[in-house]
């Protein structure tokens, strides 16, 4: 079955590095990947798929099938790019691995009772498109999900941070900064109250507990009192109960800044709540033996927890459905996820090597999964209640 699986892949790798570079030279921002979109569900209707787009009042997602078995396995696309960095992160290798997977496990779904599913979804650098599409019903009946990330090292049962996306406004009172400043209320200056606080609160996080910002909006000359200005905040936790307790004591950071200067403040969040990646065992176990089967070595069990990916939407998945989301290491020369040379990375051999072993290696993951009599009960029986 392995063989068979990668001599698919293999078939398709000319088309599945194309796309790769092709996305990688066209980013497209959150819920704006229109080209991206389309390119990737046109390369499933290539190879076979059933293409439905616009998938819960979402404009660039789309859900391909093939097979009609029992057991459905989703396998996640990502497309979107960072503002600035381009595809600093890698998604135009994630949806290339999620087409190579889906077509590798297309050829096989008769002989092993399989529905793939291969799943367009917009928006995980920011919006929360997996958190709406599973809370909107898209992934209802799934069995499985997966999908494969790069980083820097092959890490299996990787893990992430649960993660608040927040915005918060200040409202004050404008005026002329020399001639009438006492007639103002700054809320540049509830900005600054804001991130002092939130710098003392730093010596008494939790351990896993992170926050960290930027002034999005600070004002619009030195001598007008602002009235209006904006924070942009991640708050992140090792788990959902963690971050909810991170959020309470950050929010009173950001009241004192409105308390202080005698402005008013509202936050708001710019993405659903993201919950921390908690990947299968069993659907891990299987990646590991096939990336090794790929001449890689991945990191240690053991050691999985300290390689922390950030946040991602795909860990909301992981608490409803079984789901694997491993990292494919490329080389980089030491550059790390959102910086410019990881961006150039990923169009790179290693990169395009890492495209085809991902496909491969995913494709075998849920192909052992359904070959295993006790596993594929498992998940039926899981997606059915």
């Amino acid at each position: 079955m392995a063989r068979r699986l990668a001599a698919v892949v293999d078939r398709h790798r000319a088309d599945l590095i194309a796309l790769s570079h092709d996305l990688h030279r066209h980013p497209e921002l959150a819920f704006a990947e229109h080209r991206s979109s389309a390119a990737v569900a046109e390369a499933l209707v290539a190879g076979g798929f059933q293409v439905t787009r616009n998938v819960v009042g979402l404009d660039t997602a789309f859900v391909a099938r093939a097979g009609t078995g029992d057991l459905r396995v989703g396998v996640f696309a990502e497309y979107d790019a960072l503002p600035g960095l381009g595809h600093a992160c890698g998604h135009n290798m994630i949806a290339a691995i999620a087409v190579g997977a889906g077509l590798a496990l297309a050829e096989v779904a008769d002989e092993l009772g399989l529905t793939v599913e291969v799943y367009g979804t917009p928006a995980e650098e920011t919006g929360g498109g997996k958190v709406l599409m599973l809370e909107r019903g898209a992934f209802d009946g799934l069995a499985c999900a997966g999908m494969v990330h790069p980083g820097p090292v092959d890490v299996v049962g990787a893990r992430s941070l649960a993660l608040a996306d927040l915005a918060v406004e200040y409202s004050g009172v404008e005026s002329h900064a020399s001639a009438a400043p006492h007639l103002g209320r700054n809320a540049g200056d509830a900005v600054t109250v804001a991130q002092v606080a939130l710098g003392l609160l730093r010596q008494h996080l939790e351990p896993g507990q992170q926050l960290h910002g930027i002034v999005a909006r600070g004002g619009d000359a030195p001598n007008i009192v602002p009235a209006s200005t904006e924070l942009l905040y991640y708050l992140r936790a090792r788990s959902r109960e963690s971050l909810d307790r991170l959020y309470a004591r950050a929010e009173a950071c950001f009241a004192a800044g409105g308390l202080a200067t005698g402005c008013t403040h509202a936050v708001r969040e710019v993405s659903p709540p993201y919950a921390e990646l908690t990947p299968d065992p069993w659907l891990a176990g299987a990646y590991r033996r096939a990336i090794e089967g790929r001449g890689r070595t991945p990191i240690a069990p053991e050691s999985e927890e300290h390689f922390l990916l950030g946040s991602t939407d795909m860990g909301n998945v992981s608490r409803e459905i079984p789901s694997l989301h491993p990292t494919i290491g490329i080389d980089a020369g030491g550059a790390v996820t959102h910086q410019p040379a990881f961006a150039a990375a990923c169009v790179s051999p290693s990169a395009d090597l890492g495209v085809v072993d991902g496909a491969v290696a995913l494709a075998e993951a849920f192909a052992a999964a359904a070959a295993d009599e006790q596993q594929r009960a498992r998940l039926v029986r899981g997606a059915r209640e």
